[in-house]
């Protein structure tokens, strides 16, 4: 007989530059012991204060490349002239202890793990208004005028893709947003879809009546 069994689930965090999904992940990931916080590969430079390891595997073109080559990588995507790419052993390694595993990932690298995992859930960050996404982006302090246009102009060709995932989510008030979140996750586990051996179980144990 067959238990039903909580495993662990991919969970693809996407969103505009700006919106905070890096904080909102963060906290997430503090206040609540069930996630994993994966740590994605990129060939773009750390902004101050990041580390190598905790934010990004900062890595050249070539080594990345390289990765791609060897299958190391569950997604990859190019990003404003830079890659970004999912480590695969560590996810793999999370899901198998039970761990629902957080990945922060553009549109197209989170269509790639949809394709390849369909179970995998895929939530979109979204400000509560265009204004406050480019106040967000000047606030950071980090990057020119002439990015932060690049970054919202993306952010316009982004925005038809949101209908493909799985549920919105807006970032106004971060305690609301990371407890909504959590709610969202929680709720995913018990979808049928996610449950097919526990349910074909009960049905064969049905059959078996008189």
């Amino acid at each position: 007989m067959i238990q039903m069994k909580r495993k662990g689930l991919i969970v693809v965090v996407s969103g505009f530059s700006g919106t905070g999904k890096g904080t909102l992940m963060k906290a997430l990931v503090a206040k609540y012991g069930n996630y994993a916080l994966s740590v994605s590969a990129t060939t773009r430079s750390p902004r101050p204060g990041e580390e190598n390891g905790r934010e990004y595997f900062f890595i050249s073109d070539t080594e990345f490349e390289k990765m791609i080559a060897e299958d190391g990588l569950i997604e990859h995507a190019g990003y404003c002239k830079h890659y970004y790419g999912t480590p695969k052993k560590y996810v793999e390694e999370q899901i198998e202890q039970g761990k629902d595993v957080i990945l922060e990932i553009e549109i197209q690298g989170a269509l790639q793990i949809k394709e390849k995992f369909p179970e995998a859930l895929l939530l979109f960050v979204m400000p509560p208004s265009v204004a406050e996404l480019e106040k967000r982006l000047k606030g950071r302090g980090t990057e020119t005028d002439e990015v932060i246009h690049e970054r919202m102009l993306r952010a316009k060709a982004e925005s038809e893709g949101i209908e493909k995932y799985d549920y919105i989510v807006i970032n106004d008030q971060l305690d609301e947003c990371v407890e909504q979140m959590n709610s969202i996750i929680d709720a995913a586990h018990y979808t049928p879809f996610r449950n097919r051996l526990f349910i074909e179980d009960i049905r064969g144990q049905l059959k078996q009546l008189s």
